[in-house]
């Protein structure tokens, strides 16, 4: 019985591990032991941290991964686009990109408003950087302590390597500078009559100007897809305003407006064109500093953009085993001694590209003489004409807008045409014909000049006492190859047998044309329809001649053949009167809107290909050009224009050729119209971009 009244004691939870006996299973879990065992003394503050922690986090594994990836995602695009575009402030990659020592003294705004570079302002900042560098050295030498904190003697070695370098590489500069030919003043007390450049009015009239230029990529399109985010490295050979640097600095205008990366590294200073690349934020480097191989090995792509880049690819070669697989050699030349310069590195390059099928044909021809075999083939890439002048010249562009329409363009080059013929004092009556180029034995000035007298009728030949001495000078291929054609053409009569380089001309044409049925007679053109067109051998007293030549002051130029035209006008007053003169210049619309003629009248081996030529076609003028090279793939003859020989002869078909434009005012306008046609078809930035886009998808990896 007393067993029966025992009650047994509850358990006293202790202090130790042992595990409650109203906890855990044997415990209901609604009951208010459970609860009062299991709270905290906030219920809701737990409720709300085992919602949206733990629990939450273990319920939703799919989201977290998928943040997770988004964050991992976000993180590697931002760096590679860092890496991409050069961004290494911070020296994330392993090295700061923005040394201020490595960086090429640039001209500051507004120092200059010309295009007609003056790069005096640079060679000052490079002998002040010259003098800092000695005294920097001579302290370190003499052990007086650097104003810079020490980094440790691997650093400090580092940086004297550095400034040695530097400071031979100066030096270097400096003595390129000191070849460099005397300058022409550029006035009209030496060259008779100098108008331009007409940008101002260019401005005025079209109401646009190359400055309110905000990029012109087509981002849809499959060249933008393609270089977005790539980094490239672009070679000029020299920064004149010439047909293969402004096309390199077309090229690299229209990378960086696609959103890639562009690095001009510059073989050579000469030249207008400082100004211009700086205005559009293109990064330019110095050839001889190890910044330049080292941007071109983090590059996608290295494009040299003449023939001399050969000692520039030569160096670069030799510091990396895969420059090879990554530079595209888009050569601009056509001469032998170009090809002499390269055939070294010809074979060590992803592909070569060229200008026109002749050229290709040629250099091809070379390589097989000296067994070189190519890499991976060629590639054709001919020139074209910039946005702008599309956009001036009234052929739709990507400048077009509804207020700026291509029949709104027309009307304003009229306009234009008007004012600067009034500016240059021409009238109605004048028939102005232009060339514009670098002024060398290879360009013709001087042919072109005997043509113009031979109109004027106006007695003894031009003067040639000076080119022996130009053709002796040094170097020149063109100035030799002028002589030696003289030399043969004096043996002859002054007297061209122009019958039969008409009819060779007009046979030409039979295999090039098949609008051409009828061979020409000795005083006949046979212009695009097939008619026989009759002109006199005398210029009407009523018709005025005006020859407009550039480009003036270009570092390009051969002042000795310069001062050797003059010399020679100065002999012919009424040819002085009829010579024009007009500094180099970017700005050419105006000049081309006031023209009525083009001629291209380049010797030796004739023009790679000829921008310009496009250009003058592309305003609706007919070309007056040689017989030989890219001319005469560009110019068809008695179609878009007049072909004629070279040398000595061809001053005579140039002549005859000259009258017939001057007497044939609808010829002219036929011609005209045709040629810009063919620019329509063949030569706008679109049809370029198109070739180009293929070379570079053929050469890049693509991710």
């Amino acid at each position: 019985m007393e067993e029966s009244s025992f009650v047994r004691p509850l358990s006293v939870r202790t202090g130790g591990p042992l595990k409650s006996t109203l906890s855990g299973r044997s415990t209901p879990r609604g009951s208010p032991s459970f609860r009062r065992l299991n709270s905290v003394r906030t219920p809701r503050g737990y409720g709300q941290i085992d919602v949206f922690g733990s629990q939450w986090f273990r319920s939703n594994r799919i989201v977290l991964w998928l943040l997770l990836i988004t964050l991992w995602a976000y993180g590697g695009f931002y760096f590679q686009s860092r890496w991409a575009h050069g961004d290494n402030k911070e020296g994330i990659f392993g090295g700061r990109d923005d040394e201020p020592s490595e960086e090429v003294p640039q001209i500051g705004e507004g120092k200059q408003r010309d295009l007609v570079a003056n790069n005096e302002p640079v060679n000052l900042q490079t002998k002040s950087n010259t003098n800092n560098l000695g005294a920097d050295l001579t302290e370190k030498q003499k052990g007086v302590p650097s104003r810079k904190p020490n980094k440790g003697k691997r650093a400090a070695r580092g940086s004297r390597r550095k400034l040695r370098g530097k400071q031979t590489e100066v030096e270097k500069v400096e003595g390129n500078d000191d070849v460099q030919e005397e300058e022409i003043p550029k006035q009209n007390t030496t060259y008779g009559l100098l108008v331009g450049p007409f940008g101002t009015i260019e401005d005025r009239i079209l109401e646009w100007s190359p400055e309110k230029r905000s990029g012109t990529c087509d981002r849809k399109g499959p060249f933008a897809r393609l270089v977005w985010s790539r980094k490239f490295v672009l070679i000029f050979h020299e920064m004149s305003m010439t047909g293969a640097p402004l096309a390199m600095l077309e090229l690299a205008t229209e990378f960086l407006s696609c959103g890639a990366t562009v690095s001009v590294v510059a073989l050579s200073k000469k030249g207008g064109l400082m100004p211009e690349l700086e205005r559009r934020k293109i990064k330019v480097l110095d050839e001889k500093s190890d910044l330049s191989f080292k941007t071109a090995m983090k590059a996608d792509l290295v494009i040299a953009g003449s023939a001399v880049s050969a000692s520039w690819i030569e160096k670069y070669l030799q510091r990396t085993v895969l420059g090879t697989s990554q530079i595209v050699w888009w050569i601009m030349e056509n001469r032998r001694e170009y090809f002499d310069q390269s055939k070294t590195v010809l074979n060590r390059v992803k592909k070569l590209v060229f200008l026109s099928e002749l050229q290709s044909k040629q250099w091809l021809a070379w390589c097989e003489e000296e067994n070189i075999t190519l890499k991976s083939g060629f590639a054709l890439v001919p020139l074209s004409i910039s946005d702008e002048l599309s956009f001036a010249a009234g052929i739709p562009s990507t400048l077009n807008t509804p207020s700026f329409s291509p029949e709104k363009m027309l009307e304003k080059r009229q306009l234009l045409r008007e004012s600067v013929r009034k500016e240059m004092g021409l009238t109605d009556d004048d028939t102005l014909v232009i060339t514009l180029s670098s002024i060398n034995p290879g360009k013709g000035q001087f042919e072109l000049l005997e043509s113009v007298r031979l109109i004027f009728k106006e007695g003894l030949p031009l003067t040639t006492s000076g080119l022996e001495d130009v053709a002796g000078k040094g170097e020149d291929h063109h100035s030799r190859t002028l002589l030696q054609n003289r030399k043969q053409a004096g043996r002859k009569s002054d007297v061209f047998p122009t019958r039969r380089s008409s009819r060779d001309l007009a046979k030409d044409q039979k295999t090039r044309s098949r609008r051409l049925t009828i061979r020409a007679k000795p005083d006949t053109v046979i212009n695009g329809s097939g008619r026989i067109l009759q002109f006199e051998n005398v210029v009407n007293k009523e018709t005025k001649l005006k020859v407009l030549i550039g480009s003036v002051g270009s570092k390009s130029n051969k002042v000795p053949y310069v001062k050797l035209l003059l010399k020679s006008l100065s002999q012919s007053p009424k040819l002085l009167k009829s010579v024009l003169w007009t500094p180099a210049t970017t700005r050419v619309a105006s000049l081309y809107a006031a023209a009525d003629v083009y001629v291209m009248n380049s010797q030796g081996l004739g023009e790679t290909f000829g921008r310009v030529t496009i250009e003058a076609m592309a305003f609706g003028l007919p070309v007056l050009g040689t017989d030989s090279g890219g001319t005469k793939e560009i110019v068809e003859h008695n179609v878009t224009g007049l072909l004629h020989p070279m040398g000595h002869p061809g001053a005579q078909v140039l002549a005859k050729n000259l009258q017939y434009m001057l007497k044939n005012p609808s010829a002219r306008q036929l011609m005209g119209s045709a040629g810009r046609s063919k620019v329509k078809k063949m030569y706008l930035k679109k049809h370029m971009f198109k070739k180009m886009a293929e070379v570079l998808y053929s050469c890049m990896r693509i991710k």
